[in-house]
């Protein structure tokens, strides 16, 4: 049932919004602000300095005109003709009118730095990102938790760099325009502060009430929107198309988007309904509370407490700390809810970087005489059995070694410790006398080459799905694609090895398995490593194509070593020596005949495969 699917990373922590209110949010919003301009500073320092440099000067300029306004009216409102008081006004109308403009270039100048910042912001985050995601341990994948962080630091966290910044500036530009308004009516007379408040309280309420139940309703449709989003991929992605169109499934998906998107309009229906009340009232609440602020203002004339110009001065500050206040509040909700995911992404990072590898001071060996692997032990994260169990192998440069096994044996795990990208819970793995728990396992990896079944097939040209971003020249090449045979699958593409694998693209083409299976060989064969490890290289081959390559990898691997993994077990007739594992465990190993000597586990598999082609 789709209703029992998992909530999607994007509404992870939208129940935390709905039971929070104002003061909360408040009382969390400097560490989110602080948090936010270490990565715009990280990201570029000039962009935001320049950014919150010019916020403040335009609230600098607010205030100062505000109280420039002052002078206009004082001069308006005094006795004497008409000519005369627009001329004795005209200074400070210039004053007003200079602060305007200048007011008007530091909002757009703080604008394009910030426009500058965002991109700058999210380039930095997702560099940060899918650099420690590529760097951390491969059994860190392995992990359920930190899978889990990790998919919500890249499903929102990371998208929502930008915005936080971006929403932190604008809590300061607020910020800093309620304190010019503040300071304006301060300074014209001290009653005057507490009406601000009087007046924006209303639009707070108003603002808080709209945003929680926008939150409340976001909530409530988490499972219309996971249904649809499922429904639309289903509709619209390639992998579901053809069974789309042989099960005449398009009117059965259409009636269940449909049944699903009418009831998510209407829940935002009623949420339009409850948002136009909320707003109705705060506007009512707002309308008194000016009312309040009038009468309190004609009190104060009437009693001779501020002039007329001071009071009409006095409206305006109020006016402008509504419209900045109303910004604030928007802001300050918009940053807590984008700051959650924010912090996804924060703890993310600090995690990943914590199982990073520290730098190692042995230095790496480019080639071996001899690979060791001493009572290895191995068990996968969240696992409560070992995948490994005291597992001893050794490996001489130019044998043919196989790796054979039921599913589950542990053959690939040991592969994988061999070749650095797994590490032992216990045991050691050497190349000759080098501890690979000392060296840089990067480096270690540019001298082993893995033709893997499950390799990836990667959205970019057969030229570089050969090369892997390495450039050994046009000759190494060809050759890496003849060994494998892989030139032929080349030379049926449009634009041969310029051909964009992938047909999601424009004038990209798709391959089969069997032709995918032999551009991975191809792959392995260009890195001409000291070591090369085939992990169930012929999955996807016929059994002519399987016994070509294998003759081809016999020819190939000379003077070279070869790490052989592989259920079919006529294939490993000719290795130097064979490795049977049962349960992570070394059971047999010698030669083929001395394995059907022993009459044992390799001996009854082999039967049971000759058998089957025999019956």
């Amino acid at each position: 049932m789709l209703g029992e699917l998992n909530l999607s990373e994007w509404y992870a922590h939208v129940n935390k919004m709905t039971g929070i209110g104002f003061l909360t949010i408040s009382r969390r919003l400097p560490a989110l602000v602080a948090q936010a301009v270490r990565l715009g500073w990280l990201a570029s320092p000039r962009d935001t300095v320049i950014t919150i440099s010019l916020s403040l000067f335009s609230g600098v300029f607010t205030a100062f005109g505000l109280l420039a306004t002052t002078g206009v009216l004082s001069a308006l409102f005094q006795a004497g003709p008409t000519p005369e008081r627009v001329v004795a006004a005209l200074p400070s109308l210039i004053l007003v009118g200079v602060a305007g403009t200048l007011r008007t270039l530091t909002q757009a100048g703080a604008g394009w730095a910030q426009s500058r910042l965002d991109p700058q912001v999210s380039r930095i985050a997702e560099e940060r990102l899918y650099g420690l995601t590529s760097q951390v341990g491969l059994a860190a994948f392995d992990e359920p938790d930190f899978h889990d962080t990790l998919q919500r630091a890249k499903a929102r966290g990371v998208a929502t760099a930008d915005r936080v910044v971006g929403t932190a500036i604008n809590v300061l530009t607020a910020l800093i325009g309620i304190v010019a308004a503040a300071g304006v009516l301060g300074v014209l007379h001290p009653v005057l502060l507490p009406l601000l408040v009087l007046a924006v309280l209303p639009d707070a309420w108003a603002a808080v009430r709209t945003a929680r139940m926008r939150y409340t309703a976001m909530y409530a449709m988490i499972p219309a929107n996971r249904r649809k989003w499922i429904i639309s991929e289903l509709l619209a992605e390639r992998e579901s198309a053809a069974e789309v169109r042989s099960f005449t499934m398009r009117g059965f998906l259409l009636r269940m988007y449909d049944a699903v998107a009418t009831s998510e309009q209407n829940v935002m229906l009623g949420l339009a309904r409850r948002e136009t009340f909320a707003r109705i009232l705060g506007e009512a609440l707002s309308g008194l509370g000016t009312a309040m602020v009038y009468v309190a203002l004609g009190l104060l004339l009437a009693a001779g407490s501020v002039p007329l110009a001071v009071a009409g001065t006095a409206v305006l500050a109020i006016r402008s700390g509504q419209t900045y206040l109303s910004n604030l509040l928007y802001a300050t909700n918009r940053l807590y809810e984008e700051g959650l995911y924010f912090t996804d992404f924060l703890d993310f990072c600090t995690e990943a970087e914590s199982r990073v590898s520290p730098e190692r001071p042995g230095k790496t060996p480019e080639t071996f005489e001899r690979i060791t692997a001493e009572d290895i032990v191995f068990t996968y994260p969240g696992s409560e059995t070992p995948a490994l169990r005291g597992v001893s192998v050794h490996i001489d440069e130019g044998e043919v070694i196989a790796l054979v096994g039921e599913n589950g044996s542990g053959k690939t795990t040991l592969a994988k410790l061999l070749s650095g990208l797994y590490e032992p819970d216990s045991g050691r793995v050497l190349w000759d006398e080098t501890d690979l728990a000392e060296v840089n396992l990067d480096e270690l990896r540019r001298n082993i080459a893995v033709i893997a079944q499950d390799h990836t097939r990667w959205p970019l040209t057969a030229r570089h799905n050969i090369s892997m971003g390495t450039d050994k020249g046009e000759a190494a090449l060809v050759a890496a694609a003849e060994v494998a045979g892989a030139d032929q699958v080349v030379a049926e593409l449009q634009h041969g090895y310029d051909t964009l694998l992938d047909r999601r693209f424009k004038d990209g083409q798709e391959l089969s398995g069997g032709q995918w299976q032999r551009i991975a060989i191809a792959r392995g064969f260009h890195r001409d490593a000291p070591l090369l490890i085939c992990d169930e290289p012929t999955a996807a081959l016929d059994a002519r194509a399987e016994h070509a390559l294998f003759e081809r990898i016999r020819r190939h691997a000379d003077g070279r070593t070869v790490l052989l993994i592989t259920h079919r077990l006529a294939s490993v007739r000719y290795a130097d020596r064979i490795y049977v594992l049962d349960h992570g465990r070394i059971v047999e190993h010698g030669t083929h005949e001395q394995l059907i000597g022993l009459n044992g586990l390799y001996a009854d598999l082999y039967g049971l495969q000759a058998s089957a082609y025999s019956a």
